[in-house]
């Protein structure tokens, strides 16, 4: 366990970084944004995740690497919705939409350490009524785990004084070959849901929830992220893995084409957001040194499906005074020895 500063925000607010061990998983976090910088598996020499080595490049990223998002992870058309017969209108930060709680979300704020041990961090947020436009005052905590057989535990819990919106996400970028320096593009991948959300030009869901058999985004038998005969893709898509919050599944598969690392997804959460990481090639270096281009790494998002304020029939992210928000993902990872 090691704790010491990683620098100072614009706001003169101090970042620490965190580093825990256990599971044969050596993970570092920062207070800024709760954000996973770098995590390590025993055996394998590269960074699981892409990251930065200092906080100015994490500041003017746009891509959250590695961040706790929300209050509302994902998408919200036109950032309005309806609560309690109220409307509310959130900041809009990805053109007319709002994304992963606008341009001061979680990710962009510093936490406090509210408990710290050798293999787990528990950081916790307090969220203001009327920040980025969401009613009532929301009390979050964030708790990572490496438990043992190399696993990544993250227990999210929120409560509020006011019924309002949470739906919180872990958004690291995963390359599980040789940390960034290539393509995600051959890694294999899949996903348990029979069905996903189509979205429209802005990547707001267009209200359908269609099968996936038969379409390109049917990854229900192990495939490669990477359309055969294609050289592009551009997944940004919620997969729908249930109707409601559930007990802890499996929902994903992962495994690097290189080096053979494989990485489960297990989850309380209906969605699942995928994203192959079409980003811009990012200009800052990466861990190490590395240069980050266009499909350095994937993401995979338990959360609740987007814009489900505005889709009554999508699962629903209310919170109201005296209930408990409780998100639980892991992700396990395993070397091609213990295969």
């Amino acid at each position: 366990m090691q704790r010491e500063a990683f620098g100072i925000t614009l706001e003169g607010e101090v970042v620490e970084r965190i580093t825990i061990e256990g599971g044969g998983l050596t993970a570092r976090f920062l207070t800024y944004g709760a954000t996973l910088q770098d995590l390590r598996l025993a055996g394998h020499d590269a960074p699981l995740v892409l990251g930065f080595e200092k906080l100015e490049h994490y500041v003017s990223q746009t891509y959250y690497f590695g961040a706790t998002v929300g209050r509302y992870a994902n998408r919200i058309a036109g950032g309005s919705f309806r609560l309690d017969g109220q409307l509310y209108q959130t900041d809009r930060n990805d053109g007319p939409n709002a994304l992963h709680g606008g341009s001061k979300g979680l990710d962009r704020r510093v936490w406090q350490v509210a408990d710290l041990g050798k293999d787990f961090l528990t950081l916790k947020i307090a969220d203001p009524s009327g920040t980025m436009g969401f009613p009532g005052s929301v009390e979050i905590s964030c708790t990572f785990s490496l438990k043992q057989g190399g696993k990544l535990a993250i227990e999210m819990k929120a409560k509020t004084d006011r019924a309002t919106l949470v739906n919180l996400a872990h958004h690291s970028y995963f390359n599980l070959d040789d940390g960034g320096e290539g393509s995600i593009l051959d890694h294999r991948l899949s996903v348990a849901a029979m069905a996903y959300t189509p979205t429209d030009a802005a990547c707001i869901p267009t209200g359908e929830v269609l099968p996936v058999a038969g379409t390109d985004f049917d990854f229900l038998q192990p495939r490669t992220i990477r359309l055969r005969g294609e050289n592009r893709v551009s997944y940004d898509h919620n997969f729908c893995v249930s109707s409601a919050r559930g007990a802890l599944r499996r929902v994903a598969w992962a495994q690097g084409d290189k080096s053979g690392v494989e990485m489960e997804v297990w989850s309380t959460e209906p969605g699942l957001q995928f994203f192959a990481g079409q980003f811009p090639d990012v200009e800052a270096p990466g861990l190490g040194g590395m240069h980050y281009r266009t499909h350095a790494g994937f993401c995979l998002e338990p959360q609740i499906w987007p814009d489900s304020p505005n889709r009554p029939y999508f699962p629903q992210a209310v919170l109201r005074p005296g209930e408990v928000y409780r998100q639980l993902t892991e992700y396990r990872f395993r070397g091609p020895e213990e295969a």
